[in-house]
This record gives structure tokens, C-alpha cells and sequence, in this order.
């Protein structure tokens, strides 16, 4: 039987960053998504966000692959925020994401950093978030 403890760190846009996701929207959203990854087999140990952006922490299953994951938790989330007319005007998540592997010893830090999502963008936008992401990990070599 195979074991495996993947941990990925993965952040999300609304598409074009509408700030779609209002305080009060979030947490219903964020609670549903936590409920269907569930029901899905997907571990997912925290989300959060701001406005226009998602973060997530979790892990990848022995038969799960991080395209197949982050397919079913926006696609499925799009649909039931779309059914339930949460946001004005019609809801989706940008193609594109962002994702690294955790370190067992890193996650209690990435977890802190998820859920301090509201009081970390009141002094930094998520354009130059997802730039310090981007150079931290080295993808701006791979681009």
C-alpha cells in the first residue's frame, strides 16, 4: 500500500481580480469549499483569502494529481457560487494558479500565514504578493 503526505500551498485569482468576494461571501464560500473537498477526498487543511484572490493548503492523495485538484475545488466552487447568486454579475476563477510544495516543518507557519489573509492585504495588494511568490520559489526562471 502506498503512503504519501504531499503538501501544496496553492493561490487563486478571480478571473480578471474582480474583487467578487466580499467579507461576508468568503466565509460562506470558504466553508463550502472546505465541505466539498471533504466529500471529494481531497485533504484540505485551510483556506482563505481577500477580494479578488484564494489561498489554500493541502495534500495531494497517493492517486490524486495538483491539476485534478485545483480543477475540482474552482470549477465546482464556480458552479455553486454561480447557483446561489453570491457574488453581482457572473462568478469565476482565473485558469491560472500558483502552487509549491510544503515541508511537514513549514505547514504550522503556512497555515498562520493563510489565516491572516484579511490583516496581511490591508498593507500589500495581491499583485505584488503574487510577485514575491513567484521570485521566493524561483519561478521567474521557468517563465
Amino acid at each position: 500500500m502506498p503512503y504519501a503526505r504531499i503538501w501544496v500551498h496553492a493561490v487563486f485569482s478571480t478571473k480578471n481580480r474582480i474583487p467578487f468576494l466580499k467579507k461576508d461571501t468568503r466565509k460562506k464560500i470558504w466553508e463550502h469549499i472546505l465541505f466539498n473537498s471533504r466529500s471529494k477526498k481531497i485533504y484540505l487543511q485551510d483556506i482563505n483569502g481577500s477580494t479578488d484572490h484564494a489561498h489554500c493548503l493541502f495534500q495531494l492523495g497517493k492517486d490524486q494529481t495538483l491539476s485534478n485538484v485545483m480543477n475540482l475545488i474552482k470549477g465546482e466552487s464556480s458552479r455553486w457560487i454561480n447557483k446561489n447568486n453570491l457574488t453581482d454579475g457572473h462568478f469565476s476563477w482565473q485558469t491560472e494558479y500558483w502552487a509549491a510544495s510544503v515541508s511537514d516543518s513549514d505547514v504550522e507557519r503556512v497555515k498562520k500565514y493563510i489565516e491572516n489573509q484579511e490583516e496581511h492585504h490591508k498593507n500589500k495588494d495581491f499583485e505584488v504578493e503574487l510577485k514575491e511568490l513567484i521570485k521566493e520559489f524561483g519561478f521567474e526562471k521557468m517563465i
